[in-house]
């Protein structure tokens, strides 16, 4: 299994150094076209490695990826709502969003790691947790149905302690992070990379308790985890433009949590299938995008 876990992350690096230096050097404005090509790219890549797990370690370890794939990257879809915000909010130039979109997503996986570490040994250790976990998933379920997506940089604790201790650019500087002159300072694009990495934090202590409620197979947990916010950067602009298309979305998201939860409640007592999970999950979603085609929202956005 080691080789397994060295093999993946070797993966895993190749693919985002092919895609920071080789397609987006210089910087530039992702279209549609490129942004389809490389979200049905990383999605191939998913389907294919659940493939790959089905005949190396059978049907139930693939089931396991594809449902876990499935609910993280419909949880992760959900973080596009507020990464398009935060983009809007911090006026970013389009030809940049992607390289905070890159690093973003570098700091989530090792984020992510680290809560799934964290997550399994206390599960594992204090299997009393799972209804924390639970019942922490339903609330988060119920507060996504009735909150807006919303972004407040100004109560970002974060943030105000970095801003406190870092000088910061009036203006972009380009596509850089930081500049020297006489002393460092940060730009407003570092500024939304902090944002951005908060705000997944958060909404990792959503996604990493739900696909726990699957499997608690680390690896499974991992790469499937690793393989939706992979596919969430290119999906992100083919979003960007269609948001206000989906607008029943959140409430199939929140519907998503609440059964999760209601699932690890009663883990002890019945075991639903994870086929049924993947197919409650799969319609739930289908159903929020297609009410929302058939209803179009009328008020201007």
């Amino acid at each position: 299994m080691l080789l397994f876990w060295v093999l993946f992350n070797v993966f895993v690096v190749l693919m985002l150094a092919v895609d920071l230096f080789l397609f987006h050097r210089p910087a530039h404005r992702l279209t549609m076209r490129q942004a389809l090509t490389w979200s049905g790219t990383w999605i191939t890549l998913a389907a294919a490695f659940a493939v790959l797990l089905y005949f190396r370690f059978g049907h139930n370890t693939a089931l396991e990826f594809t449902t876990g794939y499935i609910v993280e990257f419909s949880l992760s879809v959900d973080n596009l709502f507020l990464f398009l915000v935060i983009f809007r909010y911090f006026q970013v130039p389009s030809e940049f969003q992607h390289k905070v979109l890159f690093w973003g997503i570098i700091g989530a996986i090792v984020m992510r790691g680290v809560f799934i570490l964290v997550g399994i040994r206390l599960i594992s250790a204090f299997h009393w947790i799972i209804y924390i976990f639970g019942a922490f998933l339903i609330y988060t379920g119920i507060k996504l149905w009735t909150e807006e997506h919303t972004v407040a940089p100004e109560k970002n604790p974060i943030l105000g302690l970095f801003r406190r201790w870092v000088p910061v650019t009036a203006s972009y500087q380009g596509e850089k992070f930081f500049i020297r002159n006489q002393k460092t300072f940060a730009t407003p694009l570092f500024i939304v990379l902090l944002m951005i990495e908060t705000t997944d934090v958060l909404f990792a202590t959503d996604s990493i308790p739900a696909i726990l409620a699957i499997t608690l197979n680390a690896f499974v947990v991992y790469t499937s985890n690793v393989f939706a916010i992979l596919g969430l950067r290119s999906f992100f602009f083919v979003l960007a433009g269609l948001m206000q298309m989906f607008h029943y979305l959140h409430y199939g998201l929140s519907i998503v949590l609440i059964l999760i939860g209601a699932k690890m409640l009663a883990s002890d007592y019945y075991q639903i299938p994870t086929s049924a999970t993947l197919i409650a999950v799969a319609g739930v979603l289908l159903a929020s995008v297609l009410i929302s085609l058939l209803r179009p929202k009328n008020e201007p956005s």
